[in-house]
């Protein structure tokens, strides 16, 4: 179901492009040179047809100086993951479904990625909803062994470890944490200001 634009933001307003501060135009510049792009290519939205941001992109606009900065971390770690693309998304996905509806967003952007990297629909929602499905690669689903123990637990097994380390080495498993804690900051930011999916 379709969300009205107004909506959007949750407990946060949609901020009119017009009345942007310097900061936060040099914030919206970079995410239409940037995120707009990418998120066009793969079918979902980031903006309403009046040009206001929504999702996490609404929330940075609250403090221009730092998201700038967040989203510069975000391109380096996509830049320069060494996971394969499936096992990166199989990861945030796996976060988004440790956050629950606050991350509704999260997972609406994220299913469609997941999508067109091969993943099925039914995988998708599986993992979405918190569980580790039979249809994953090997290294996919220890990934998301990783990534759920350290989400619920708060901590990662020797033997699990372990095993994460032979699959991904040091620099995968870097690479895990840091798109996790890149994506918890977006689940921290859309569960805060109760921003929904835009449907």
């Amino acid at each position: 179901m379709k969300v009205d634009d107004d909506a959007l933001g949750g407990r946060l307003p949609l901020v009119d492009p017009s009345t942007l501060t310097h900061a936060q135009q040099e914030l919206f510049d970079s995410v239409m040179a940037n995120q707009l792009p990418w998120a066009n290519d793969a079918g979902f939205r980031i903006r309403t047809d009046d040009g206001r941001l929504i999702g996490p992109f609404n929330t940075f606009l609250r403090h221009p100086e730092i998201a700038l900065r967040f989203l510069g971390f975000a391109a380096a770690e996509s830049g320069h993951t060494s996971l394969p693309d499936r096992v990166r998304e199989v990861v945030i996905v796996a976060v988004g479904a440790a956050w629950g509806t606050g991350a509704r967003y999260e997972l609406y952007a994220h299913k469609i990625l997941a999508r067109r990297l091969g993943l099925s629909p039914d995988v998708i929602k599986a993992l979405g909803e918190g569980e580790v499905p039979d249809e994953l690669s090997d290294d996919e689903k220890l990934a998301v062994g990783v990534a759920r123990q350290l989400l619920i637990e708060h901590r990662l097994d020797d033997d699990l470890y372990r095993a994460a380390e032979e699959a991904f080495g040091q620099q995968g498993l870097y690479d895990i944490g840091a798109v996790m804690g890149q994506y918890q900051t977006v689940c921290t930011l859309l569960t805060m200001f109760q921003v929904p999916a835009p449907e």
